[in-house]
């Protein structure tokens, strides 16, 4: 005989887990449907155009932020290395490298973007080195990495920025402006990056071996090394990735602003944090989506330009952010919770 009283509470459990676990999909119905009440041309298409390059941004930081996050540590470096590799792309266009006595090396756009490519995971690499080899902290290592990012990125110029990165024909260097203002098939093309991107890091996570190590070390990192995880590697390809992602960022934004400054990038590290948070990632480890995290990265754009329409101060922007991250770590420590109630459910059931 069925027990109906037992049976109540675990029908409510289950479908308050449903609803925990679909909340970044809610959240971002509610805050469209928000703004698209109270700022005026919220859902105009120029302002899509324009919301979907900022949400690009911010989802290939989060992107790279999940896998870092998963495999149990954290990248607070990622804002100073999009200013950094801004700045690089900026120097490599107006200036080449210099070997003395008037002679330079020019570079054409995909040359540039490689090589840009190549510092961002460079810097990926130094932090999983500072993580793996010499055993400092995440937070640490990734936050002391973002202050010579920083201070580098500003020596690089003394401060100034690179302007007028029109690039140049005769090096083949004028089509970087197409990064960042170009589109195809009607498309920003730095959508078509993020999807490219996106696509890869979910068959990653979900189809390889490398993407269960990752998750493997995240949730217990002795265990997996154990079962024969090689742990270093798998942080020092999180890392890189992320590093990856950060350089993508760098190149687009120089590329629609047709200039680099030093401090660009500062504080993109919190909106990346809060899109994989938002998205499902657990900051213990162990757990989270991609295409979590790009609904969460779509949520924050949202939420980011809707407040500019509605002219709420910046100040006022960055606090309703930071309640956002408070949020959503809260909710997803309460979906742990009634996971555990449900498991725990299931096994009365069986026994």
């Amino acid at each position: 005989m069925t027990d109906i009283s037992a049976s109540a509470p675990a029908s409510s459990t289950n479908a308050l887990l449903v609803l925990l676990k679909a909340r970044t999909f809610i959240a971002l119905i509610l805050v469209v449907v928000f703004f698209s009440i109270f700022a005026p041309n919220f859902l105009s298409a120029a302002n899509m155009v324009i919301m979907s390059k900022h949400v690009a941004l911010n989802a290939f930081l989060a992107i790279g932020m999940t896998f870092v996050i998963i495999s149990g540590g954290i990248d607070l470096s990622v804002g100073s290395i999009v200013g950094l590799c801004g700045m690089v792309a900026g120097y490599l266009l107006l200036n080449g490298i210099d070997l003395g006595l008037g002679w330079s090396i020019q570079f054409n756009t995909l040359e540039i973007c490689l090589m840009v490519c190549v510092v961002g995971v460079f810097i990926g690499a130094i932090n999983a080195f500072l993580i793996t080899r010499l055993n400092v902290a995440p937070f640490i290592a990734t936050l002391g990495t973002l202050y010579v990012a920083r201070g580098a990125a500003m020596l690089s110029s003394d401060g100034r920025t690179f302007p007028n990165l029109n690039g140049n024909a005769d090096y083949g260097s004028d089509t970087f402006r197409f990064i960042g203002s170009g589109d195809v098939l009607g498309i920003p093309v730095s959508i078509w990056m993020l999807i490219a991107v996106g696509l890869i890091a979910a068959y990653i996570a979900t189809r390889t071996p490398l993407g269960r190590f990752i998750y493997a070390v995240g949730g217990n990192e002795r265990a997996a090394g154990l079962s024969g995880v090689k742990v270093n590697q798998v942080k020092f390809f999180v890392y890189m990735f992320s590093g990856l992602c950060a350089a993508l960022v760098g190149i687009i934004i120089s590329s629609q602003l047709v200039a680099a400054h030093p401090a660009t990038g500062n504080t993109f590290e919190l909106n990346a944090i809060a899109a994989a948070v938002l998205g499902g990632t657990s900051m213990a480890g162990g757990r989270g989506r991609i295409g979590g995290t790009i609904v969460g990265a779509f949520v924050i754009g949202v939420l980011s330009d809707g407040l500019v329409m509605m002219g709420v101060s910046s100040f006022w922007q960055t606090v309703i952010k930071g309640l956002v991250i408070i949020a959503a770590v809260v909710i997803d420590q309460a979906q742990e919770r009634v996971q555990a109630r449900v498991a725990l459910q299931q096994q009365a059931a069986i026994s």
